[in-house]
């Protein structure tokens, strides 16, 4: 397998695998504000790479398309120009076009050129504690797994926390790489609404030996941990050689185990 990945910011990652490119949840717009029906985001920082620079992708994953921190204006645009939109079922009633909506488990296939192809899976993800689901609205992961001869699957947990959702995918895909969404999101209250320190510890014991690659780790007023936070974490509990922290705009060749 022959993956990079170049953090555009917050939870905008370019996903480079074997030829094709995909992009998680597209946050292009500069620092600002966004009043929601309950909550106030504030933006801090703009995209390292802006939505021209990106190029065509394959196909976007969208965790879920109700929180500005997920999708903004700008990466609505972005939705447009995309070969193919994939996420929730929910999701795609409410953007319409040519969005595809997946329920956990639910698979598709991505064609390329060179006779490989990509399968997609939607992974369930709870936005928060047991109970948020009628706030928060439905949101899913994705397990992307290449048909190349010898490669492993990546892991893109979506806005979640560690719950028994995500033990499963565990059991179901051994993943070499996965992109847990941190941050320690806290917006409605004192929990958190994506995976914290504790959460992504958890998360790599459950993937033994995967390269884990933190995004949703920066650029937003309410995330309360940073990739710094998770960086002392595993270094103290041993875990740090396997923690791969991205620069910003930079693209990085990622080496999964084998």
């Amino acid at each position: 397998m022959t993956l990079s990945i170049t953090l555009v910011g917050g939870p905008t990652a370019l996903i480079e695998v074997d030829g094709f490119r995909l992009l998680t949840d597209p946050t292009f717009d500069a620092p600002g504000a966004y009043q929601l029906p309950h909550v106030k985001l504030e933006k801090l920082a703009g995209p390292a790479l802006g939505a021209d620079k990106i190029g065509e992708v394959d196909a976007v994953l969208l965790s879920h398309d109700q929180h500005a921190d997920n999708l903004d204006h700008s990466g609505r645009e972005f939705l447009k120009v995309a070969r193919r939109v994939l996420t929730t079922e929910a999701g795609a009633k409410r953007l319409g076009g040519h969005v595809e909506g997946f329920a956990p488990w639910a698979a598709t296939e991505l064609k390329g050129k060179n006779g490989h192809s990509l399968t997609i899976t939607a992974t369930p993800a709870r936005h928060g504690p047991a109970g948020i689901e009628p706030f928060s609205g439905d949101v899913i992961g994705f397990v992307v797994s290449s048909s190349k001869s010898g490669s492993r699957p990546i892991y893109i947990s979506g806005d979640t926390v560690w719950f028994d959702g995500v033990a499963e995918v565990a059991k179901r895909f051994k993943a070499g790489v996965v992109l847990p969404f941190a941050g320690a999101a806290q917006t409605r209250g004192p929990f958190h609404l994506t995976m914290d320190t504790n959460d992504t510890i958890e998360t790599a014991r459950a993937f033994p030996d995967a390269v884990i690659v933190p995004v949703h780790t920066d650029g937003w007023a309410h995330f309360r941990q940073s990739a710094g936070d998770l960086r002392t974490t595993f270094d103290t509990l041993g875990f740090g050689s396997r923690l791969k922290i991205l620069e910003p705009g930079a693209t990085t060749l990622i080496e999964p185990s084998c």
